[in-house]
């Protein structure tokens, strides 16, 4: 025992030594256990306070009169480095309180703290060593982080430091803004640049006791990779072994969502940007970090505001698919949170005293998907302890769980203190609960459903399509639930029966057949029937006026065409992006037909500068030459918020003749005034032009 406990602090010494940057630190290495043992804390805790202060809050998100600023305000602005320097002087948050931040988020229902420690333009709110442009700088001379760090611990909940990999500030960071033409490369180090980062990085380990999380951000520049990345992530593992790291270290981000789908990178959870995975990242960790209101950092101007009951659904939509929710507060220069931040913290932190347990270390949804709500679980002695998560309660009283095979154990309010069982009955696969007429929370109200064993729950099923010439192979790609489970189908556009064949290996549908499936249970139907028809653009060659982004290419133009619909994450393969382009396609479809109906699948997700387009047109010809319009729309640009996700615009052709479709949308061209990314290159993505 005595030989051991001398030997680990002069082995951990040793991998600490290699912490610097001149020797890449070794890749830490850890079974599953030890892996899941690190992250226990963290999964349990499914909602944390995101933070993002500096001296951007100076300014409150104005600049010459422009109002959409926040934490980016010296790229969004170009402000000149000695100008930006400016607000040094000028930040004193005389009227911060830790114990009072730290105090708000606990009564809030959050676990963790997540602060910028350092954002892009390389203030830091900590006391460092290694540079002046810091709080010690300031009128206030006091370690933020050290104080804020204290009052956590004082109140049980875990301290994170948000930290940019991004330098504005420094002379040895590259690249420079390409605005900065009098601030020269010359001289700048790069290799020096890192060993700076790694320096901070070691005070922020070794300063501030125990850190859970190090959020690193700011890692898409060429300057950058996944080699730098690993390095980084293995030298931060040696100084505290058990912090857990983000995705945004190196190289593994895919998109604004998720980690690689290889594996070998250094990253402990994925980092989906102001949105939620529609079917959240399974298999991988994940946080969801998003804003109250359209900024990160404190604008004075931006009231737009998300409402508590939107909040308190995110919260429960998170959890149901395996995911942390990270919400963001963007204190003023004086110290102190918005009061909109505060009412709505204060209003989730209601709920969550009585609802929390439906929330705190639960796992997924069985559930694919529920009509009235979402669920989270807990394994319980003997069973499954389900949470009902009911957004809309049902008018009859009758609250219908779909097909789930679980016997009911007991069913209860969960803010019903006696716990007073409610009825249960069944109704062929589905579990009816008999619950008062009035909801018990407006915002979200919770059915607590035990069952015995783990959750049985007939899937309904869900095929993949791949593009085949002039048609599509469409295979079953959800499990069998048992062998008693069948999905059959018909080809011929009748609905299918227990009869029909069972769909096993793919098979192709080409125009004008029409696929229908359904599942049988026990030779017995369940839910309802599903359609897929092949439309008549299917494989048809498609010319564009303005090439793609060769940054997002999917498969060029033939990806308009081939019959695949693309998800909520533009990065997923099956978007094709025009960066400050418009989009003008023409598709040639090999003969004089009847079209019927023409539609264009856009992506508005302005979080990520992409925006609905403004203006969409489609138009028929029978020579290629002279096109006449069937239908067109256009939007203010100035509603670009209103547009969020997957969208179609359809127009009837009324089975007029054509050969030839033409599809233009507009690219809302550089990002609103009114959007953080004021004047940058906007874009414009789209997926299938469907004809039918």
């Amino acid at each position: 025992m005595t030989i051991r406990r001398m030997l680990v602090p002069l082995c951990f010494a040793l991998v600490i030594s290699s912490c610097t940057p001149e020797v890449p630190a070794p890749l830490p290495t850890e079974t599953k256990e030890e892996h899941d043992a690190r992250m226990q804390w963290w999964r349990e805790a499914r909602f944390g306070m995101f933070i993002h202060w500096g001296l951007y809050a100076v300014p409150a998100g104005e600049w010459k009169g422009e109002t959409s600023h926040a934490e980016w305000i010296r790229e969004t602005a170009r402000i000149p480095l000695e100008e930006y320097d400016r607000f040094i002087p000028q930040f004193n948050p005389v009227k911060f309180d830790a114990r009072e931040w730290a105090r708000i988020a606990k009564a809030a229902g959050m676990k963790y703290i997540v602060i910028t420690s350092k954002h892009h333009d390389g203030f830091c709110l900590f006391d460092s060593k290694e540079t002046t442009f810091d709080i010690m700088s300031t009128p206030f001379k006091r370690d933020l982080m050290k104080e804020l760090s204290d009052a956590c611990r004082e109140e049980g909940l875990k301290i994170c430091w948000y930290h940019s990999i991004m330098d504005w500030h420094h002379p040895d960071y590259l690249p420079r803004r390409e605005w900065e033409r009098d601030r020269p490369v010359e001289g700048a180090d790069f290799d020096r640049y890192v060993g700076h980062l790694k320096r901070q990085l070691k005070e922020l380990t070794s300063n501030y006791g125990p850190i859970g999380v190090l959020w690193f951000d700011g890692e898409w520049e060429n300057s950058w990779n996944d080699t730098r990345g690993r390095d980084l992530y293995a030298c931060v593992r040696s100084l505290q072994p058990d912090i857990i790291i983000n995705n945004r270290v190196g190289g593994s981000r895919a998109g604004m969502q998720g980690l690689t789908a290889e594996g070998g990178f250094a990253a402990d959870f994925g980092t989906p940007e102001q949105q939620i995975p529609p079917t959240g990242l399974p298999g991988v960790d994940w946080e969801t970090c998003m804003t109250m209101n359209d900024h990160w950092g404190y604008n004075k101007h931006d009231n737009n505001w998300k409402s508590t009951e939107e909040l308190v659904r995110m919260l429960a939509d998170i959890t149901s698919k395996g995911g942390n929710f990270l919400l963001n507060v963007g204190p003023t220069a004086e110290g102190l949170f918005p009061q909109a931040s505060i009412t709505r913290l204060r209003e989730i932190g209601a709920w969550m005293s009585v609802n929390g347990e439906a929330i705190y270390g639960t796992s997924a949804s069985p559930f694919k998907q529920l009509p009235w709500g979402r669920c989270t679980q807990k394994s319980i002695e003997g069973g499954t302890r389900l949470y009902l998560h009911v957004f809309d309660w049902p008018a009859d009283g009758r609250l219908v769980i779909p097909n789930i095979l679980n016997e009911p154990a007991k069913a209860y309010l969960l803010a019903d203190a006696a716990r007073s069982a409610l009825k249960t009955a069944r109704d062929g696969f589905n579990l009816n609960i008999e619950v008062p007429g009035k909801a018990p929370d407006p915002l979200n109200s919770i059915v607590v459903l035990d069952v015995k064993e783990k959750p049985s729950v007939l899937p309904m099923p869900e095929f993949s399509r791949t593009s085949k010439g002039d048609g599509l192979e469409i295979a079953l790609a959800s499990e069998a639930v048992s062998s008693e489970y069948r999905v059959r189908h018909t080809i011929d556009g009748t609905p299918p029966t227990v009869r029909s064949p069972e769909l096993g290996r793919a098979v192709k549908v080409s125009y004008p057949s029409v696929f229908k499936a359904r599942a049988f249970y026990q030779d017995k139907p369940l839910g309802e029937v599903i359609t897929i028809d092949v439309p008549l653009s299917v494989g048809k060659p498609v010319r564009l006026t303005n090439p793609v982004s060769e940054k997002y290419k999917a498969a060029g133009p033939s990806t308009l065409t081939d019959g695949m619909f693309g998800s909520i994450e533009f990065a997923d393969g099956k978007w094709v992006g025009f960066e400050q382009t418009d989009l003008e396609a023409v598709i040639d479809l090999g003969h004089s037909t009847a079209v019927k109906s023409v539609t264009l699948t856009y992506l508005a997700t302005p979080a990520s500068w992409i925006f609905a387009p403004t203006e969409i047109e489609c138009a028929l010809s029978e020579d290629g030459k002279t096109f006449r319009t069937i239908g067109s729309m256009k939007k203010d640009a100035h509603r670009w918020k209103d547009e969020k996700g997957i969208h179609r615009f359809t127009r009837d052709a009324g089975g007029a003749k054509a050969r030839y479709v033409r599809v233009f949308a507009r690219n809302i061209g550089v990002c609103p005034a009114d959007h953080p990314g004021k004047g940058g290159q906007a874009w414009l993505f789209v997926d299938e032009i469907t004809i039918r």
